[in-house]
């Protein structure tokens, strides 16, 4: 991927007409797996590299004007309900003018959660951030056809996802598209956890986010899948499942049996606004795991 040169909005690509970006949400959006090489304590994500974007493209003038300033409030593990009760007030009060709000992938996960009522929860938050005059950025949830561990609930989450295009039309907000992200389809854009995506896989929801917002992606070739690789032998991948299943499915059914989250004792990792300088994130290479 080839980053802005910061000198603004290139011929035919629209300016960015926001300053304040608030981001909320849950791993995703923390930037689980896809780690800061600046703060290695800390993770990156997809909303911190979108931040550095939207502030790399604007014009000098809106920069002499005044700095792009970004706050990120998502937490992992959080719910739906959370993420509406806890981050939406935090976030008006900061007063932005962009705001993405993505949630309920965690609800989704759990038997018997109603894509139906989780929808009309996101429709209340957004209302009451449009409200405001910020602009909203949504997404749809990730497709989970070819999990044999999360396939089941595709059926919610493709309910949920219809319910999250049907809210954006009726309040004027955006929709970060991650269905339909052809390179996620690729099990190289994803984290060992085989939840979380990796650096590259952020990095590609970057690029989405700014098509979502009307801005062009930086590289044509953003959604274009990755290079085959040879087919992985049977019995090689029963031992990655063994592995998997030990290391990451076990420990999180556990904390779901204890009602317990990764994220119960985690606090916002930038909870203000604050000026985003520029190159303060640098992008590791594709299929980084």
């Amino acid at each position: 991927m080839t980053p802005s040169d910061g000198a603004g909005p290139t011929p035919g690509r629209a300016a960015v007409p926001w300053s304040r970006f608030v981001a909320l949400g849950d791993s995703l959006t923390e930037g689980l797996w896809d780690i800061d090489p600046a703060a290695p304590d800390r993770p990156r994500g997809w909303a911190d590299l979108l931040a550095e974007r939207l502030a790399e493209r604007r014009a000098p003038h809106q920069a002499a004007q005044a700095p792009f300033e970004y706050a990120n409030l998502a937490v992992r593990g959080r719910l739906l309900g959370e993420i509406v009760e806890e981050q939406v007030p935090a976030a008006i009060a900061l007063g932005p003018d962009l705001v993405s709000l993505i949630g309920g992938g965690n609800d989704l996960l759990r038997p018997g959660r109603d894509p139906d009522a989780l929808a009309a929860r996101l429709e209340g938050a957004v209302e009451r951030l449009r409200a405001t005059g910020a602009d909203v950025l949504l997404a749809t949830g990730m497709d989970p056809s070819d999990s044999p561990v999360l396939r089941a609930t595709r059926p919610r989450v493709a309910t949920f996802n219809a319910h999250v295009w049907s809210i954006a039309r009726r309040h004027g907000a955006h929709v970060l598209d991650v269905w339909g992200m052809r390179s996620l389809r690729d099990w190289r854009m994803w984290a060992q956890d085989r939840i979380h995506l990796t650096t590259a896989g952020h990095e590609r929801v970057t690029q989405a986010a700014l098509v979502a917002l009307g801005l062009g992606a930086d590289d044509d070739a953003w959604d274009d899948p990755l290079a085959a690789l040879p087919p992985v032998a049977r019995a090689e991948r029963l031992r990655g499942d063994l592995v998997w299943a030990r290391q990451y499915a076990y420990p999180w059914m556990g904390r779901r049996l204890r009602r317990r989250s990764s994220g119960d004792a985690r606090r916002p990792k930038r909870p203000a606004l604050a000026p985003v300088r520029p190159g303060w994130v640098t992008v590791a290479g594709e299929g980084d795991a």
